[in-house]
């Protein structure tokens, strides 16, 4: 179970200031502050390696890739987030400094401690990103990835990926193959 921070309530305004005084990130939801967890080595490996994939990938396009340090805002929730990783290709985020709004895909690389949430409430709110195409889910232990992309109806469809498979981020035409993914991961 995640709890609040603190017991009194912010508006976003205010969470912004505040956090770019905290040592530590937090996420922000409905005026309640979450302080972010620490990542294990295979966490942050992994994570890295799909940054770095993804960036060399998208060099010459309209579309960036942000790591872990960059917030999202979602207006419909009243929420920010950090996502492990996640891809825009909207002209008005690369202008933004602070987060960025409109979110192609995004990765969250699964922990322990994190993924009941990433996979419930976070999953929930994230899908009302209307820029979202793809949420990733990967877990490093058990090798395995599984990407939600919204179909052509706004539904969401689970596409599973395992062992040795090469994992296809569609909205970005990319693959990347597992021993990349999970390169440096024992």
């Amino acid at each position: 179970m995640v709890y609040p921070v603190t017991t009194e309530r912010m508006s976003a305004e205010e969470f912004l200031d505040w956090e770019e005084k905290q040592s530590e990130k937090h996420e922000f939801i409905h005026g309640e502050i979450f302080a972010m967890t620490g990542v294990t080595r295979q966490y942050a490996t992994v994570a890295g390696n799909v940054f770095s994939s993804i960036m060399q990938h998208l060099r010459g396009t309209p579309c960036r890739v942000y790591m872990a340090d960059m917030k999202l805002k979602l207006d419909a929730a009243d929420a920010f987030f950090y996502p492990d990783v996640f891809v825009t290709c909207a002209e008005s985020d690369h202008q933004a400094e602070r987060y960025m709004v409109e979110p192609r895909m995004i990765v969250e690389v699964l922990s322990e401690s994190t993924e009941a949430y990433d996979r419930g409430e976070k999953f929930e709110r994230y899908r009302q990103f209307t820029s979202l195409a793809e949420y990733v889910l990967i877990n490093p232990v058990k090798r395995k990835a599984e990407i939600f992309r919204r179909d052509t109806t706004g539904h969401w469809v689970l596409h599973e990926y395992g062992g040795n498979d090469p994992i296809l981020f569609a909205s970005l035409e990319l693959t990347i193959g597992s021993s990349v993914l999970y390169d440096n991961v024992d």
